[in-house]
């Protein structure tokens, strides 16, 4: 750790609460729980700001200099990465605290060095308690091969389900998982599993680089930590094939936008081969959004969720993904070929039992006549 700067520095001056070190920043978090708190962001110019229950909440107190940034930013870096982000202006790295793990993203914008921190809980939450609208989370669990995506806008908790999943299957099974993240965010147990987790940057070069070491590794459940470009997707979707069981993650609000983004990875020219590969291939595709609770004490989720059986995996194979939607409206029953859900019919769920605000509910639709018409056939 470089000597000029430390963690319990008292560096910034808080109306509220007195001078605070980055310390005490992080020990909100546990304070009030990350399910309320989730991020922190430093920016020269503006006060320290918090993300409470979805808004951003700025600290009372002074306007955040260069020189408070970086003694509030840079303890949580040690020198190698100080030194990263004096040579590229951004890094990626992640810190523990009381009991937490946080991810960082440092990055410079016209005024100077800023932060986004955002905490994960170090104890991974019981898949019971994520959210889910019926129990396709049970037959997750226990699929031998095949592609799960999770996808969300960032803050969506996705990671959090992610993590829920391999610490379940290294519950009941003995088997050999291994990760590639940037950063790793929880840390998994070692249960009956054998579980690795690697960090692109310090443990290999970049996803699609983890992915062929791992693929010569003997895994059995695999986590890519995100799908960013075509030659990761498309490793991904080969390792899903060869009888692995492979979680990953992208930016997506929802299931057509999902196959739609992955196919987008590629020219013309071979997105026949990619949809064949993503009929066969692809398992679940789980998509969720974090919404305020009506009674003000934090956020819940909301998900769409598509069971990739074989009307799905046919209309993938012909490209007629938007009639994908239609069958997560009607394939609804808790079968195992079934349990499919659309956000609107889930949202509508939520508002119906009390548990979301019908105003702030039509904040958060992706399509708001199929969440009226939900809201018109839906009984709970």
């Amino acid at each position: 750790m470089n000597e000029n700067y430390m963690t319990g520095a008292k560096v910034y001056k808080n109306a509220e609460f007195g001078n605070w070190s980055i310390e005490d920043m992080l020990a909100y978090f546990k304070r009030h729980g990350v399910m309320r708190v989730s991020d922190l962001h430093i920016k020269v110019g503006v006060q320290p700001a918090f993300r409470f229950d979805g808004n951003l909440m700025k600290l009372k107190g002074e306007i955040v200099t260069p020189k408070i940034a970086e003694d509030l930013i840079f303890p949580l870096l040690g020198e190698a990465k100080v030194a990263e982000f004096k040579a590229k202006n951004n890094v990626d790295c992640s810190y523990s605290y009381g009991g937490l793990q946080f991810r960082i993203n440092v990055f410079m914008d016209n005024d100077g060095p800023a932060a986004a921190i955002r905490a994960l809980g170090s104890d991974v939450p019981q898949l019971e308690e994520i959210g889910f609208p019926n129990s396709v989370y049970k037959d997750i669990t226990h699929l031998q091969n095949g592609l799960v995506l999770l996808t969300g806008i960032t803050g969506a908790g996705k990671s959090t389900t992610i993590a829920s999943f391999l610490d379940r299957i290294s519950d009941l099974r003995a088997c050999r998982v291994i990760s590639v993240e940037d950063p790793i965010e929880y840390i998994l147990k070692q249960k009956n599993s054998v579980i690795s987790q690697r960090e692109v940057g310090r443990d290999v070069p970049s996803f699609a680089e983890g992915l062929k070491y791992m693929l010569r590794e003997d895994p059995d459940v695999i986590f890519v930590g995100e799908m960013r470009d075509a030659e990761t997707v498309a490793m991904t979707l080969m390792a899903a094939e060869t009888g692995h069981l492979v979680f990953s993650t992208l930016h997506t609000r929802d299931v057509t936008g999902t196959i739609t983004r992955i196919l987008d990875y590629f020219p013309s020219s071979r997105q026949d081969e990619v949809r064949n590969q993503l009929s066969l291939g692809l398992a679940y595709v789980v998509c969720q959004k974090l919404i305020p609770k009506k009674d003000g004490t934090g956020r819940l989720i909301c998900m769409e969720v598509m069971n990739n059986n074989y009307a799905c995996a046919n209309l993938i194979r012909i490209g007629k993904i938007e009639q994908l939607y239609s069958q997560l409206q009607t394939k609804t029953r808790e079968k195992p070929d079934e349990k499919m859900i659309t956000f609107e019919i889930h949202l509508a769920r939520l508002v119906k039992t009390g548990k979301v605000d019908l105003l702030e509910a039509k904040k958060w639709v992706n399509d708001y006549q199929s969440f009226i018409d939900a809201m018109n056939t839906v009984t709970v």
